[in-house]
């Protein structure tokens, strides 16, 4: 192509870091170019001066001038040219060309003469070898797509000269003629994505865009990397980029998908936001909502865009649309950051205990924390001979396995819906939790403004994803292997803490298999009560977060407090007494600690993540005991949830881990207790032993002081719930005890001769001993028929009656029982009946004085404007269950405006309230208070979640 002209356009501002060796580079080109155009966009480094000496006269501009307009005036410069330039290659001043750069892109058009815009191979500088393009596209979501893996190396894998839709502006061979009949570059896009939107546009007019391999060009990405900034950037650049991707999604697609795509970009903008905020980019999620506002509130822009396109369209639509990325490239990206984060989630332990062995070793090079641990028999590496031959092959894996099993087996009874003893029974959907959550009135008994207990959020979250039943179910049942994963995390983190090898596993199963029969052998399980059931599923989970106020980095001291707050928040939301026994165990800790190292705890980032764990649980929580002060309901904050009144608690039950009369026999608590005792005596964990006792000292008093307490309701009176702290005290010794095996077995690996000998058999009889906690108490367990808990609740209330009832809330059924002689009392159900969550609103609400005379009127002299009162209030059936009271039948038989109603069972009475109930009668006030204590609680929970989240740093191409 000897006859082919050649004009270089070069762009530069602020890039006298570069030019030298662009400037080398172009003058180096095996093709050399014919003319060179150079724009400088008011640059302070003197990067004018570098170009003037290189190429004579520049084309100097103001520093507002974007990427568009500076190409548009070397363009006009061009035509000046008695014979303006056939090719326009465009270069940044930080891109540059390797010798043969043009010659092979020269050759590429030659062999293609249909291409109009030609592109080479972009690689890293100043690597060199990494590839950053070869070609480019977008995917529906906006991403910028270049095909290539994270960190690909140039060796030669991409060869050949294909189509693309877009190549990079970085050294972009297009024809003159091409580039002035599409106008140029957009000036919507003054900085990112210009290159993209004018190859969609050169393929929307038919024009061919090649990326040609063989060409190299070396590009800094000093915009988009951040190295420089200009006035059109400032400091956000992705807003910039975003910006441009949405921008070019909007203007580009096809007529028929615009209105999806406006929805898709929406929602998927959101998404990304929510990405950005796990990973504590918050920059980055707002620079995501700005870029969405500031296109959605011009659509005449967008609308303008589209309508200059249009003029221009001439190509194939199928063949442009082959040239973006598939569709379904943008959930794979999704997949891939899930699990980035998911990895990174996992690796937190890991990295905590790699760091503080690294302290140690600074500390002390002689420690054993400088030992490389020598390989034992547990530790043996077993030639790779399948997965299932490794699972056989590892005694631990059979173990835990066998005793997930047996667990499963023995909360067979919490398969499907379940109800029964303190457990109410589930809604029918979701949908019922979410609006007790939000509501400020409920319509339950005759209405009432107790707020929502703190757990119905979570339960409402995981009911959207399982269903109602499903969810309680699956609480129940996954409780216990829950709770040995969390244990054995927890107890292998505890036991690194005192070697570096941490505690053997056998010493680790025993720990983690003992802890998660807790719940089960407490009898919290077999009663229905959720609160201790979940607050021993999360609480090994609260403490190893809790670890981290020990770590040496302040920044992940603190990401620690957050992440503790959350979950003592969670855990307090289903056991309440959590939250005032992590205050009293932070002030101890913290006092003792201002007593041993004052000098330490005078930087803020020592106190203040426990502090920070503390005191933001209220917060997360205020919808739930703010009203329950400003409605006169604050007894509730002190009750363990569930149906009342709760199981009593007394000292033998809280040192054995009972609750009730359902748990095991006491006297597995008793050899656990033991145990923990015995613990004390090995020296090389006695001070971990007594700071376990330390916990357990707290728990317990605070127990012996809650547990003396009642609370009295209209209903009945229950004790404060201490369930929480027993499964803390459980929690203690079997920590203990698991610290102190650990300690025997150090002692006795450090013995000798005789002594050696006299350990082992110590070991031997201690293992035996302590092995019966887990292996009895699993097998009760297995063996079953320790519970209250059923398929369903018996109920005597008519089904044509619960059927209506279901039509709304003011279709209520009063529901009378007992009789003249031994006293009547009543309840009144709507609805579905009463669920879980709505059985503690009701025990807390205070009975309405007026209703209760008006059914004192019913039962003894009733009249026919006592039941036109009952319509009024919400009241369609009236029902007396079997025995029926005679005198009270008789006297409601003759009323007047009572219809009789059928029943199942003939001793069951039943009546239709003739006039047509009241559809309003439970319309309640709106409280602004609740609405702003909602928006509170979701802001709050975003961002905690977004401070507590693990760095992922996100990557950008």
């Amino acid at each position: 192509m000897s006859g082919t002209s050649v004009a270089a356009l070069l762009v530069s501002h602020d890039g006298a870091r570069w030019l030298p060796a662009v400037i080398a580079g172009l003058r180096a080109q095996s093709r050399p170019v014919d003319r060179v155009v150079a724009v400088d966009t008011a640059s302070k480094d003197g990067s004018a001066d570098l170009l003037e000496q290189a190429f004579g006269a520049v084309v100097r501009v103001p520093g507002s001038t974007h990427f568009p307009a500076a190409v548009e005036l070397g363009l006009q410069e061009l035509r000046e040219d008695p014979e303006p330039a056939e090719w326009v290659w465009i270069l940044h001043d930080d891109a540059n060309p390797a010798p043969g750069a043009l010659a092979a892109l020269l050759r590429a058009a030659e062999e293609h003469p249909e291409a109009d815009v030609l592109g080479p191979t972009l690689r890293e500088w100043p690597s060199l070898r990494r590839l950053l393009e070869v070609g480019v596209t977008i995917s529906g979501t906006g991403r910028r797509e270049t095909g290539l893996e994270r960190g690909e190396y140039d060796q030669g894998q991409h060869h050949a000269v294909r189509r693309v839709l877009a190549v990079n502006s970085a050294g972009m061979l297009v024809r003159r003629r091409v580039l002035e009949e599409l106008g140029g570059f957009d000036d919507q896009l003054p900085i990112f994505g210009n290159d993209i939107d004018f190859g969609w546009r050169a393929a929307t007019a038919g024009h061919t865009t090649l990326v040609v391999p063989g060409a190299v060009v070396f590009h800094a990405e000093a915009a988009h990397r951040g190295i420089r900034r200009t006035p059109l950037t400032g400091r956000h650049t992705h807003y910039q980029e975003r910006r441009a991707a949405l921008y070019t999604l909007l203007v580009n697609s096809r007529a028929r998908a615009l209105p999806f795509q406006v929805v898709r970009l929406g929602l998927g903008t959101l998404v990304r936001m929510i990405g950005f905020l796990l990973v504590r980019a918050v920059g980055e999620a707002l620079d995501e909502l700005a870029a969405l506002v500031s296109l959605y509130s011009s659509p005449r822009q967008i609308l303008a865009a589209r309508r200059e396109r249009q003029g221009r369209q001439s190509g194939d639509p199928a063949e442009v649309r082959a040239l973006l990325a598939p569709p379904w490239l943008p959930y794979r990206h999704g997949l891939d950051f899930v699990g980035d984060l998911a990895s990174a989630a996992t690796q937190q332990a890991a990295d905590v205990a790699e760091r503080r062995r690294a302290a140690a070793i600074e500390r002390d090079p002689s420690s054993l924390a400088a030992r490389r641990p020598v390989a034992d028999d547990e530790d043996e590496d077993f030639t790779d001979s399948g997965a299932v031959a490794r699972f056989l092959t590892n005694p631990i894996a059979v173990l835990l396995t066998l005793f997930v099993v047996a667990a499963v087996i023995g909360s067979r009874e919490a398969f499907g819906s379940v109800v029964g003893g303190g457990l109410s029974p589930v809604p029918d959907s979701a949908g019922a939790w979410w609006g007790l959550h939000l509501e400020s009135w409920h319509p339950l008994g005759q209405g009432t403004a107790v707020p929502a207990p703190a757990y119905v959020l979570p339960l409402a979250l995981v009911g959207s994803l399982l269903g109602t039943t499903l969810a309680v179910s699956a609480l129940l049942v996954l409780a216990v292997p829950a709770c040995v994963w969390g244990a054995w995390r927890f107890l292998r983190v505890t036991g690194r803490l005192v070697s570096h090898r941490g505690a053997p596993r056998w010493v680790l199963l025993w720990g983690a298999t003992t802890y998660a029969l807790v719940p089960v052998a407490s009898g919290a399980w077999g009663d229905g009560r959720l609160g201790p059931v979940v607050a021993a599923v999360l609480l090994p989970w609260v403490t190893h977060a809790a670890l981290g106020f020990a770590d040496p980095s302040a920044d992940r001291r603190w990401r620690a407090g957050w992440r503790t707050g959350l979950l003592l928040a969670l855990t307090t939301a289903f056991a309440p007494v959590a939250w005032a026994f992590g205050l009293v165990v932070g002030l101890v800790v913290v006092a003792a600690a201002f007593a041993i190292a004052r000098g330490a705890m005078r930087d803020r980032s020592t106190w203040g993540p426990p502090a920070a764990a503390i005191g933001v649980v209220p917060v997360l929580l205020a919808p739930w005991w703010l009203p329950m002060l400003v409605h006169g309901h604050a007894a509730g904050l002190a009750l363990d949830i569930g149906r009342v009144p709760s199981p009593g608690v007394d000292a033998r039950d809280l040192l054995t881990g009972r609750l009730g009369d359902l748990g095991a026999p006491w006297w597995l608590g008793a050899l656990l207790l033991v145990a923990a005792v015995l613990a004390l005596v090995p020296r090389a964990t006695r001070i971990p032993v007594l700071v376990c006792w330390l916990v357990a000292l707290v728990a317990g008093g605070l127990a012996a002081v809650l547990g003396n307490l009642t609370v009295t309701l209209d209903a009945t009176t229950t004790p404060v719930g201490v369930g929480f702290l027993v499964v803390v005290l459980q929690g203690a010794f079997v920590t203990a005890a698991t610290l102190g095996g650990q300690g025997l077995l150090l002692g006795t690996a450090s013995r000798s001769g005789a002594r050696s000998g006299a350990a082992r058999s110590l070991v031997a009889v201690v293992g035996v001993a302590v092995a019966v906690v887990p292996l009895a108490g699993l097998g009760w367990f297995a063996a079953g028929g320790h519970d209250r808990l059923a398929d369903s609740a018996d109920t005597d209330i008519p089904a044509y009656m619960v059927q209506s009832s279901q039509a709304g809330a003011a279709h209520g059924i009063l529901v009378v029982r007992g009789s003249v002689e031994d006293g009547l009392t009543y309840t009144i159900r709507r609805g579905d009946g009463v669920t879980l969550g709505e059985d503690e609103v009701l025990a807390l609400d205070t009975a309405d004085r007026g209703f209760t005379r008006l059914v004192q009127t019913l039962v003894s002299r009733p009249t026919p404007a006592t039941v036109t009162a009952l319509a009024a209030e919400g009241i369609e059936y009236v029902v007396l269950p079997a025995p029926a009271d005679g005198a009270v039948s008789a006297a409601l038989d003759a009323t007047g405006g009572l219809v009789q109603a059928s029943a199942e069972e003939r001793t069951t009475r039943a009546w239709q309230v003739g006039e047509p109930v009241d559809e309003r009668a439970l319309d309640g006030p709106r409280s602004w208070l609740r609405i702003g204590l909602l928006v509170l609680q979701g802001v709050a929970i975003v961002v905690v979640a977004v401070l507590c989240a693990p760095s992922l740093r996100s990557r950008r191409r």
